[in-house]
């Protein structure tokens, strides 16, 4: 089936990265759009096989939303962008990984083979539509693998015509592909991918191109296929791990002393507030530590569930968002009738490399979350949905855990009494001064087995201070002794 627009554009222009949830998944933000083309002999339509070029392995597919423009536009405003569109529809910006160290930055050899752009099957009235209340959702063989709304774009469509228009003129008949969110991957021969967008209302329908292998070798000249570490990562959507999130000495450190410890110490200082109160481990002899991203759940409003509910709300993008040595802190209001967790979520979140999670909601699914092995704190089991209570609103943003207010970039350190948090410049001296009171509770502990009074001696009192300084001369020898000696 032909592509619907009829007439080949002058260009057809792409967006490198737009969704919010992609740009998390990659690990990348960018302060503007930025682009690159795609030949019109790419477009093709539903139906219409994408071919993979013998050699190649890495066949990544793209769900996105394309932009057909109506009329001229050039140096327009942003506010005035969205008026040159003219149709909506769906698009798969496809492609050969294989090939893009050849053309590193435009694409052309990757992206630009014959049929790698299919539109369709319908075109959808620009004026008729909401830009920002658009869904756009790919199935894999049936299997949904992406599902997002256009209010999470970083760039909203008006701002792209505008910003392009400064300097290249739009024709109409032009296509932009405005940017594919989380879930794109690789796909192999056989494999059928599908994208919609549609508005709950009206609907492109489904494009369906099967992907097919070339039934010829790629020709010996030219740059031939090649795969590298960096391109399968990029392929299958895993980027490459940015720095560390918490120094490891400095992890090593609060995973060495007790949560209640911790807690003292900074009652001690000032603090009394750091307990995360009333969440307890899914699996008992959990320690976790980790650095704060936060997630906030609003009581439900079912007249807002549907747009802050449902595709790729908050509660996906955060879980989208983590890195590694993450604890995703969710605020629930200390509600614990509905689930705010499930074992889905936490798989995925433990396969972007998080260090727990914390919620003082509800968790569904307890018995196969704590088989995962995840470190996650929780209020309580229960069975229900998070739309039963709540409404998934925001992420990286202060929020209210437990009783604590927790910030972005916080330490967030749990063990079995419960779970604190850590502000990051005191985390140093909170380690040298806990492992003191835990060096003083040892000795104490072996004074009290062998018979003596807590009177004066706990907390450690002046009578004992001498004794104690023996007791730790002693035992540093023993340790350097036994160190030498392994």
């Amino acid at each position: 089936m032909p592509h619907p627009l009829g007439n080949s554009p002058s260009k057809i222009i792409a967006v490198h990265l737009n969704f919010r949830s992609r740009a998390a998944e990659r690990g990348r933000t960018s302060a503007h759009p930025s682009y690159f083309l795609k030949p019109p002999s790419s477009l093709a339509g539903t139906q219409e096989p994408i071919v993979r070029p013998r050699g190649c392995h890495l066949m990544g597919f793209e769900g996105e939303i394309a932009l057909v423009i109506g009329t001229r536009a050039q140096r327009v405003r942003p506010q005035d962008g969205w008026s040159h569109v003219r149709w909506v529809t769906a698009a798969n910006d496809a492609g050969v990984y294989d090939l893009r160290y050849a053309d590193r930055g435009s694409n052309l050899r990757s992206k630009g083979a014959d049929g790698y752009t299919p539109l369709g099957p319908r075109l959808l009235d620009a004026s008729e539509l909401d830009p920002e209340a658009l869904r756009l959702r790919t199935w894999v063989n049936g299997q949904l693998v992406q599902d997002d709304t256009t209010d999470t774009l970083l760039f909203p469509f008006g701002e792209l015509v505008a910003d392009l228009s400064r300097l290249v003129t739009l024709e109409p008949g032009d296509v932009i592909l405005t940017g594919t969110p989380a879930g794109a991957s690789v796909v192999v021969p056989g494999d059928v991918v599908e994208v919609e967008v549609g508005d709950g209302k009206v609907s492109t329908g489904v494009l369906r191109n099967p992907i097919a292998t070339a039934d010829h070798d790629l020709e010996p000249w030219g740059a031939q296929p090649k795969e590298d570490r960096t391109e399968e990562e990029s392929a299958y959507g895993i980027a490459y791990e940015p720095p560390p999130l918490l120094n490891e000495d400095l992890a090593d450190g609060l995973r060495s002393v007790a949560v209640a410890t911790l807690s003292a110490k900074l009652r001690q200082r000032g603090l009394p507030h750091m307990s995360i109160d009333g969440v307890h481990p899914a699996t008992p002899g959990t320690r976790m530590v980790g650095v704060a991203h936060t997630l906030r759940y609003l009581p439900l409003r079912e007249d807002l569930f549907d747009k802050h509910g449902t595709g790729m709300n908050a509660q996906k993008r955060a879980i989208e968002e983590l890195r590694l040595g993450h604890v995703l802190v969710m605020d629930a209001r200390r509600d614990t009738s509905a689930g705010t967790l499930g074992d889905i979520l936490a798989l995925r979140a433990q396969q972007r490399g998080a260090a727990g999670v914390v919620t003082d909601g509800g968790l569904r699914d307890s018995v196969a979350v704590a088989d995962l092995g995840l470190p996650v704190f929780h209020g309580g089991a229960h069975p229900s949905v998070l739309g039963r209570r709540h409404v998934p609103w925001d992420t990286g943003v202060p929020v209210a855990c437990g009783g604590a207010l927790v910030q972005p970039g916080d330490l967030i350190v749990g063990d079995d009494d419960g779970v604190v948090v850590v502000p990051p410049d005191l985390a140093t001296e909170l380690i040298a001064a806990c492992r003191e009171q835990e060096r003083q509770e040892r000795f104490l502990a072996e004074q009290v087995r062998a018979g003596a009074s807590i009177d004066g001696l706990y907390p450690l009192g002046p009578a004992w201070r001498e004794q104690y300084r023996t007791w730790c001369s002693k035992n540093a020898a023993k340790n350097d002794i036994e160190g030498e000696q392994s």
